[in-house]
This record gives structure tokens, sequence and C-alpha cells, in this order.
């Protein structure tokens, strides 16, 4: 059964998609722990990050660090957390939080729920961000 990544990388399920590649895609998170929070995950469903090729793996990595500058230029933090925790859904992805204290990084914290409005905001401001930053 697919993944509610797949759906989302097969267009079943909209996203709030920031960034995209042939092998990689980077949406905003509906359930943020902070605003900005971002999903970074390869098109191809994969459950567990240490199973993945190389090639794919240091790929996704560098497509991380490039969606994490445009993210901290459009939410800006004294840095961008990065988790991998890979329970919940069973398809790869890294989690990019803009965060100034510790605790944006806690994942037992009860989460936003912005609005569909407030997530659009939020990706068009990550995407301009990363337009500028590689023009």
């Amino acid at each position: 059964m697919a993944s509610i990544f797949s759906k989302i990388v097969d267009g079943e399920i909209p996203a709030h998609v920031v960034a995209e590649t042939t092998e990689f895609l980077a949406f905003l998170d509906v359930n943020p722990l902070t605003m900005g929070h971002v999903l970074v995950i390869p098109k191809k469903e994969i459950d567990y990050i240490f199973d993945m090729d190389e090639e794919s793996y240091f790929g996704l990595t560098l497509f991380a660090k490039i969606v994490a500058t445009g993210l901290k230029e459009a939410f800006p933090c004294k840095k961008v957390g990065v988790a991998v925790i890979g329970l919940e859904v069973p398809h790869v992805h890294i989690h990019l939080i803009p965060m100034n204290a510790v605790n944006d990084m806690n994942f037992s914290k009860e989460k936003l729920k912005p609005s569909q409005e407030e997530l659009e905001e939020a990706a068009i401001k990550i995407k301009t961000a990363l337009s500028e930053s590689t023009s």
C-alpha cells in the first residue's frame, strides 16, 4: 500500500510544495511544530533512510540543505533544525524546522493547526526565498 507521501508525489493528495526536482520533493507539514516546518522526501518510496543507495542519500541531503537555506531566509531563526524519525510514515522524510530554542524541536509538544491560507502564505514565502537565492 502506498504511503501518504507517495500519494502526495502522485498528486492524489494535495500538498503545499516548496521545492521539487525529478527525484525529491519538499512540502509543508500540515501539523507543524513551528511555522515553516518542511518535510523533504525522495519521490521513490523507501521506508528507512539508511536503506537508500548512496547517490540518493547524498542527493536527498543536498536537496534538504538547499531547502533549509530558503527556509531560514523565509522564516528568520537561529538555526534550521534537522530530524529524521521515520516511525509514523513508512517513507523516508527529513524534518526541517525553523528553531530559536531547543523546545522548537520537541515532537511531543502540541502541534500547530494553521489554516490552508496560512500554509499557502508560508509556502509562497519559502518558494520566493529559494528562487531569490538560486538566481
